[in-house]
């Protein structure tokens, strides 16, 4: 099997030598998204819940260039800078994930790039 790189100009680009997704065959699996509003290019780095949000709205538009969506989202993976946050982080989560909720797994970590609050990446099914 080929892999395919996935690029969207809907998603902040890559800040690093990666891509924000890699397709092989009915799989696609997206980078770490950091909150970083695309129209702006700004981090978004004062409020937890609008921080996930705008992480999930750019995994959600990575996914669609790639030809698949949230539904299809088998894996989640979120770093968060405080733990303290998951509440808050599930309760955003929880808007984007309805029904049908992939498998995931949440660490804390000591830090994560541009000192963002959270990063998610996702693997997904076509």
């Amino acid at each position: 099997m080929k892999k395919k790189i996935i690029n969207t100009k809907n998603a902040p680009s890559a800040i690093g030598p990666y891509s924000q997704a890699v397709k092989i065959g009915d799989l696609v699996y997206t980078s770490g998204q950091l909150p970083i509003d695309n129209s702006t290019g700004k981090l978004i780095n004062d409020d937890i819940k609008k921080a996930a949000e705008m992480s999930l709205k750019n995994v959600k538009a990575i996914l669609e260039e790639a030809g698949t969506s949230l539904d299809n989202v088998i894996k989640t993976l979120v770093f968060v800078k405080d733990m303290d946050d998951f509440a808050a982080v599930n309760e955003v989560y929880g808007q984007f994930f309805t029904d049908n909720y992939p498998a995931r797994s949440c660490f804390q970590v000591a830090k994560l790039p541009k000192d963002a609050l959270v990063e998610i990446e996702v693997i997904a099914t076509l």
